[in-house]
């Protein structure tokens, strides 16, 4: 009788068990759902990509075929194919770490250029960054388990000088795989790869943005504003980074754009005020138009964007259940 009355009790835990699994993957399909067709504009879906570059990786490499020589950063004196062998160098470094594809990589905080080149090296592995913004690295880690940290005793340039400039890649990323877990909000923003290009693929289009042309922006390094205007687009638009007289300067305030969060007050930004939103990955709309493949409704009490630079989805699940309705985001004022 007690045996009986004991492979029941089992049995029920069992059911239980597997209900809650149940549950939990028709769940995650239906939030699934709800980020697709957030990410759907007109009759253009997101798996349609509307960029030529195939990931991170391509970007630069892209690049260097066609202006190899060309310089990239004045400020270190840097070209585009020295910044492809740093990142190359990086890669091989970070592989010598102990680093596999596929993993989550905190960045540690750097100098600009160092930043960018072990960004770009994080991808070219085919690893996703992590930045903790103003979470400790420990309360990042218990919330990832699998986050990987890397320690530099001394620069960047001095890490990886003895490193060849010769990677063979394991794992080449896909558009749609993550590029960037950010905290910039507590709850975890994710971007693929494919988010990050088509948002400055956008920028470049509104504001139409020429090659060779003399670009300074000075961001908090790490923040998604940050990663798009400062680490991609001037690699994307073939932009000369330099503080000397340029051409074009963006940042928070008093340059040829300004960098704006305050989308309550959308309706009332200057035709050089960028309106920024990170769960669209940076930029929403500049002159007061949407940028390329974006759209957005003002509520009353927020706003709500859809297109293919909405972002992969919070890190928690329980606020995406709730922000992802009516085919699109919703994000609070």
């Amino acid at each position: 009788m007690a045996y009986s009355f004991v492979c029941h009790r089992v049995q029920k835990q069992l059911i239980n068990f597997q209900l809650k699994n149940f549950i939990g993957l028709i769940m995650k399909s239906s939030i699934k759902t709800k980020i697709y067709s957030a990410q759907c504009i007109g009759n253009v879906e997101p798996i349609e990509y509307m960029t030529p570059y195939p990931s991170m990786r391509s970007l630069i490499e892209g690049q260097t075929i066609k202006f190899s020589d060309q310089m990239m950063n004045e400020m270190s004196n840097v070209t585009n194919q020295d910044f492809l062998d740093l990142v190359m160098q990086t890669s091989n470094w970070l592989q010598s770490m102990g680093i596999e594809p596929k993993q989550r990589i905190i960045v540690p905080e750097l100098e600009y250029i160092e930043s960018q080149i072990l960004l770009f090296a994080i991808w070219n592995m085919g690893c996703s960054a992590i930045f903790t913004q103003d979470l400790s690295i420990a309360n990042v880690s218990k919330r990832i388990a699998d986050a990987q940290t890397i320690q530099l005793n001394e620069s960047l340039f001095d890490t990886i000088k003895t490193y060849s400039n010769k990677y063979l890649a394991k794992h080449k990323p896909l558009l749609s795989d993550e590029a960037i877990l950010s905290f910039e909000k507590e709850s975890g923003i994710r971007l693929s790869h494919y988010n990050l290009l088509i948002n400055v693929n956008g920028i470049q289009k509104a504001i139409g943005l020429k090659s060779r042309t003399s670009f300074y922006c000075n961001l908090r390094t790490g923040s998604i504003c940050w990663i798009i205007f400062q680490a991609i687009l001037p690699i994307y638009c073939g932009l000369i980074y330099h503080n000397i007289n340029p051409e074009l300067t963006i940042g928070e305030s008093g340059k040829d754009y300004n960098l704006r969060q305050d989308l309550n007050n959308l309706s009332s930004f200057s035709s050089n005020d960028i309106a920024i939103c990170i769960e669209n990955t940076a930029a929403l709309s500049i002159n007061g138009e949407p940028i390329h493949l974006s759209d957005y409704d003002i509520l009353d009490d927020g706003i709500r964007i859809r297109g293919h630079s909405v972002m992969m989805g919070y890190l928690d699940n329980e606020r995406n259940e709730v922000a992802f309705k009516n085919s699109g985001l919703k994000v609070s004022f």
